[in-house]
């Protein structure tokens, strides 16, 4: 009998084992999101039905009262990786080997899937100017679109033009200010970079907050370039002239050790809005 009983012990420890493996068993899921004004939120919750939309119109956002909410993408990317059991999400062009990023709907999330339509979860990346923009805007808008700027783009995101001219810019002396999103702002550092090479007489002050307070920025005249990782709002593009730079995914991202590679839309939305706390309701 104490043979037995001890075989049983060991069996029921190699399960437990087994199951907390598989993508946390029955820990729950720890879900993060990101702050209200987030274009990466926006885009998120639309694509995944988190948002869902009433018969008049009007969209709720759905996503689960028990949700971190974190107002970065280095602090979404930071907390993910210090949590085994946690989800979240960020920019195709901010992943890094500190998570993992899952598939969704058997595509995981790439530039070629991107660009090719085949991963659900993808964005525009837009800048916005007031009016007419100052000549140095100007010239960094026209750098942006350019081959040289949509090589740029290329290296982490997704160009909108493959046939982009060569850029023969004015290079005008001057000072700007450009703010919004912090998914765009890591491309839009290096473009920044990369065009003062070619200027070094522009002063370009570059500032992470989010995509709606970008908008709200370059409305008010506080910024003369504002980025938002979504498209504009109705009100946005009642004043402002929006020009998308660059097309990017969304990854979903775990903890590394965490043994779920794949999830649909549907495990998506239902996670983001609290249907689904466990990992284990995802076997």
């Amino acid at each position: 009998m104490k043979k037995f009983l001890v075989a049983m012990v060991s069996l029921v420890l190699v399960l437990g084992l087994f199951t907390g493996c598989q993508g946390g068993g029955a820990a729950n899921i720890n879900v993060i999101s990101r702050e209200d004004g987030s274009g990466t939120r926006g885009a998120f919750i639309e694509l995944t039905g988190v948002e869902e939309k009433g018969e008049d119109g009007t969209k709720t956002d759905m996503t689960t009262a028990d949700a971190v909410i974190v107002n970065k993408t280095d602090v979404m990317l930071v907390s993910v990786a210090g949590d085994e059991n946690a989800i979240g999400y960020v920019s195709l062009g901010s992943l890094n080997d500190t998570v993992k990023a899952v598939q969704v709907d058997g595509v995981a999330p790439t530039t070629d899937s991107v660009k090719d339509g085949s991963y659900a979860i993808a964005r525009p990346f837009n800048i916005a100017v007031k009016g007419e923009p100052t000549p140095l805007a100007q010239d960094l808008i026209d750098f942006i679109l350019s081959a040289e700027g949509q090589a740029i783009v290329a290296e982490d995101y997704v160009t909108i033009a493959d046939d982009a001219p060569a850029f023969a810019g004015a290079l005008p002396e001057g000072s700007i200010t450009i703010s919004g999103s912090s998914s765009v702002y890591p491309l839009m550092e290096k473009l920044v970079e990369a065009y003062q090479v070619l200027n070094p007489n522009a002063n370009i002050s570059l500032q992470s907050s989010d995509s709606t307070s970008g908008m709200n920025d370059a409305m008010s005249g506080v910024a003369q370039i504002g980025m938002a990782s979504r498209a504009l709002k109705d009100s946005e593009s009642a004043e402002l002239t929006g020009i998308q730079i660059a097309m990017d995914g969304i990854a979903v991202i775990v903890h590394p050790d965490n043994e779920v590679e794949n999830l649909t839309l549907e495990q998506l939305k239902s996670i983001f809005t609290g249907e689904i706390t466990q990992w284990s309701q995802l076997a």
